[in-house]
Parts: structure tokens; sequence; C-alpha cells
């Protein structure tokens, strides 16, 4: 009996001398989208988006012994829910990185609260050209801002028309809708195209008729609207109903297929910068692509950058040496450089700004296709 004691002690003893092996760790990533509220058409893509790239990453064994887990939550399209949201991923949840919220009006009343708490975000459809990076350095946006996107989009969009007038309609009361009526604004000052008009409604409206009236009076060449997605529609299909025919172009919250689930035929030929090139072949792109179709989803635009925001996360655990902490994570994502995306090649530039080409997108056929 004793002998066997000593044989178990010297075998623990043996053990002990041993390397230790670390469990494996996990790391808990927050997003807080829009799953309800005026912004849900986004936000339903974007939890596709990050659910596949969790899985992706954690099937591809890239982080060696880490696992990432998702922890998913609903902004409703609020302050005040971001706000509660981005308290409990903080301080309940303990998580290591957020990712969202989806509006740029909700961001700015919860980023900051991760900003004091030294938490991450990484924003994936925030493209106020300004007020989200100007939070702090915690803040990497991997959304292309309207200020990246609009001009390049109106220098395509002139050449292929050559309108020589445009107007403006906008919505005024969100940050997103004002930030893209600004970039516009610009755009067409410094192309030299006068604005004949500008018109502007609120988040709630939806009859545009008496807008949409006032700039068809002054008989502009071309429309440019800054709108979220359910008012994009409504405005497409009121100036269709009166016999409006003017091309029209709009800013990032166009970049939905619901915009022409609601609006029909009359989305057709309707044009809008996009950060993400469907058509591209890279072989990055079209694995996404089919993986979001096995799935059952048709990716669009907010898909395919909430999924990149799950990328660069990975990227920066890995470029921080596999390790998951949130300062881990801040140091990993300035190492971030060309990382294969399905958005191409991704990297952040010094103003923590996502970086990577652009494209513009035309409705045709009932679907988006790329303006060549």
């Amino acid at each position: 009996m004793f002998a066997s004691v000593r044989s178990l002690a010297a075998t623990a003893v043996a053990l002990l001398a041993l390397p230790t092996l670390s469990a494996a760790e996990t790391v808990k990533i927050g997003a807080a989208f829009s799953l309800t509220g005026n912004a849900a058409a986004y936000g339903a893509q974007q939890k596709a988006g990050v659910q596949a790239a969790i899985d992706d990453v954690n099937k591809s064994g890239k982080l060696k012994g880490i696992t990432l887990e998702l922890v998913l939550e609903d902004d409703a399209t609020s302050k005040e829910q971001g706000i509660a949201v981005f308290q409990r991923f903080i301080n309940r949840d303990k998580v290591s990185a957020i990712i969202g919220p989806t509006l740029s009006t909700t961001a700015t009343a919860a980023d900051p609260l991760a900003q004091q708490a030294r938490t991450p975000v990484v924003p994936v459809s925030n493209t106020a050209p300004k007020g989200i990076t100007d939070i702090g350095d915690y803040v990497w946006r991997v959304s292309l801002t309207e200020a990246q996107v609009i001009p390049s989009a109106l220098k395509v969009a002139q050449a292929k028309i050559g309108f020589k007038n445009a107007a403006i309609l906008y919505g005024n009361d969100d940050a997103f809708t004002k930030g893209g009526f600004d970039v516009m604004k610009a755009s067409l000052e410094a192309a030299g195209i006068p604005i004949v008009d500008i018109q502007t409604f609120a988040t709630k409206d939806r009859d545009f008729n008496a807008q949409l009236t006032a700039l068809k009076a002054k008989n502009p060449d071309f429309l440019m609207v800054s709108a979220l997605v359910e008012q994009a529609a409504a405005i497409v299909s009121q100036a269709r109903q009166l016999g409006w025919n003017v091309p029209i172009m709009g800013g990032n919250g166009f970049n939905s297929p619901k915009l022409m689930a609601n609006a029909g035929p009359a989305a057709e030929g309707v044009m809008v910068g996009t950060a993400w090139n469907k058509a591209s072949a890279d072989p990055v792109n079209q694995a996404f692509i089919a993986g979001q179709k096995a799935r059952g989803n048709d990716p669009d635009q907010f898909c395919a950058q909430a999924y990149t925001g799950v990328l660069v996360i990975a990227d920066a655990i890995a470029q921080a040496g596999m390790k998951g902490g949130r300062e881990d994570i801040k140091a990993g994502f300035a190492k971030v450089k060309d990382l294969p995306t399905p958005l191409g090649k991704f990297s952040f530039l010094p103003s923590r700004d996502g970086n990577h080409a652009a494209a513009v997108q035309v409705v045709k056929n009932g679907k988006f296709e790329i303006l060549q």
C-alpha cells in the first residue's frame, strides 16, 4: 500500500514538473444592432454577418486556443437602449470588444461609455463623417464614411449621366442623414454643380409629396437623397408616382435590399455609393457570399461590413500575440494592415477610420449591380 502511495506521489511530482497547459480562452464580443425600430432592415443583415463570422473564425483555428463568443443585443434604433446595452456589455458581460451600434445617432450616445471604460468599439455601419472616431482612441471604425464614398460616387454618376444641376432631400433629425447631406452639398459644390433647392424631412415622416413637389418645380437634372431605407423607399416611390423620373442617388442608407422590396419597380435606376462590391471576384468575398447563401441569406453591404468587423477583431487578437483582453485588442488594431475581407484589403487610417476601395451600385432588374 505504502509503495503504491509513494508511486502516486512520484507521479504527481512528475506531472507538476511538466509545462502547464492553459485552458482554452473564451473572448466575448458584444454586438449591438437595430433588430427592431426604424433601422431593423440593417440590423437583421448585420446579425447574419456577425454570427457567420464568429462561426467561421472559430472553425478556422486562426486564433489557436481562443474561442470567440458572441453576445448579441438589440439597440432598438434608440439612444437610450443603445446606452443600456453598452452598459450591460461593459459591466455585466465583461466583453473584450463591441461591434455596433447600427446607427451613428445611437453611437454618439453609447460609444462614450465604452471609451470611458476603455473598451474597444468597432462601428461597422456608422458613416456620419464627424463625431464617431472623434469620441476617442478606443473607437476603430470599419465602415467607410459618407465623405469617403459620396464624392467618388457622384463623379461616376456625373460622367455617366452628364447632369448640370441638382437638388437635395435629407432627414434633418438624425446624425447619419444630416452628415450625409453635409457631404452631398460639399461634393456638389466642389464639383461646381449648382444646387437648385434643398428640402428636409423628419425620421418619422412617411409622406414626402410636399417636399418632392417643391423640388420637382425647380426642375433639377439630378436628385440626391440622404435617408434611412424605410424613408428612402417611400421617397423613390412617391417621386415616381408624381411622374417625376429624375435620376436619384442615395447615401449609405439606400444600401439595403429593402429599397427594392419596398419601392418595387420605382427603384429601377437608383444609384448609391457602396462600401462593398458584391460583384468582386476576390476569393474571400465569394466565400462570404457562398456562406451566406448556404445559411439562407442574400447578403448586403451591412452584412459584409459586420462580417468584416469580426475578422478585424480576430486579426487584432492575432496581432497582439493571441491575447484577447481589451487593451490587447486595441493595440492589435493599430497593426491590422491589408487584411483580406469581403470588402477587399482592409487597413485602418491614422484617424482610426477604415480604408478600402469603394464602388457605385445601380438598381437593375430589381437588384443592385455595380455601375461601370
